[in-house]
């Protein structure tokens, strides 16, 4: 019996992980223009398409952007340090960058850019809502990066959403490197390239946990108490992942 669409989607979904250890094997440019016509087709607020795409294969200029983000990852390490101790333990974010088959080995980066003068196209109702403004523009934004994740897993990529590339100091030196107008906004960055590494098994909440039917949901969503014991397993398990993934 042949699968049917939804099936198919279902695996694509389950088939799409994070990868954060890549090998250096070149992608043709055929198959990243298929990505980003995935993308192209994303739904955005009122048709606004606020998206821009560069993309980034010269090993010098991936170097470039790797150096400006790197500072980030300090920053993060010192920051962990207040990390409540209830949460359980902090990242080590030890070979995270530099070191051989992370994610600056990947052949392949994709920005994506928002232009936020595109949101004059909203009615003006959502242009004086400055907070329903903004939840369009990022959710458009984020469509259009989810379809260009589900569309790398279909030709067996794997990819890591790279989000580094918002902060402020990283997306300043970046625009500026790449002659991007000031006032373009840096959604997140997709690094792409073939795995080098097998996921691990996805950690994910319970369906029976999640969804609830009609309108009497009383005392039927997670205590405060079972939601910090879950934020304790969620971070066991990333950090548990990250920790073999280091030493691989």
């Amino acid at each position: 019996m042949s699968k049917s669409g939804y099936d198919m989607l279902l695996e694509l979904v389950q088939k799409r992980r994070s990868i954060r250890r890549f090998k250096s094997d070149p992608i043709d440019d055929h198959i990243i223009e298929k990505i980003i016509e995935v993308a192209r087709w994303a739904p955005s607020g009122f048709a606004t398409q606020p998206w821009e795409f560069i993309v980034i294969k010269e090993k010098e200029h991936r170097q470039a952007i790797v150096d400006f983000t790197a500072s980030y990852w300090d920053y993060c390490l010192d920051m962990e340090k207040a990390r409540p101790e209830w949460q359980g333990k902090t990242w080590q974010l030890k070979g995270m960058t530099n070191e051989p088959g992370d994610y600056s080995e990947a052949p392949v980066y994709i920005i994506l850019f928002g232009d936020p003068r595109a949101l004059d196209a909203l009615p003006m109702g959502v242009q004086c809502d400055k907070h329903r403004k903004q939840l369009i523009y990022q959710s458009s934004l984020a469509n259009a990066f989810l379809h260009m994740q589900l569309a790398a897993a279909t030709f067996g990529l794997g990819a890591q959403w790279y989000s580094a590339v918002q902060t402020p100091y990283s997306s300043c030196l970046i625009k500026d490197y790449l002659g991007i107008p000031p006032e373009f906004d840096i959604y997140d960055m997709m690094v792409l390239g073939y795995p080098a590494i097998k996921p691990t098994k996805k950690f994910l909440r319970k369906f029976s946990e999640i969804v609830h039917w009609g309108i009497d949901n009383k005392g039927k969503f997670r205590t405060d108490q079972e939601t910090r014991d879950f934020v304790k397993r969620a971070r066991a398990w990333v950090t548990g992942m990250h920790a073999k993934k280091t030493q691989s």
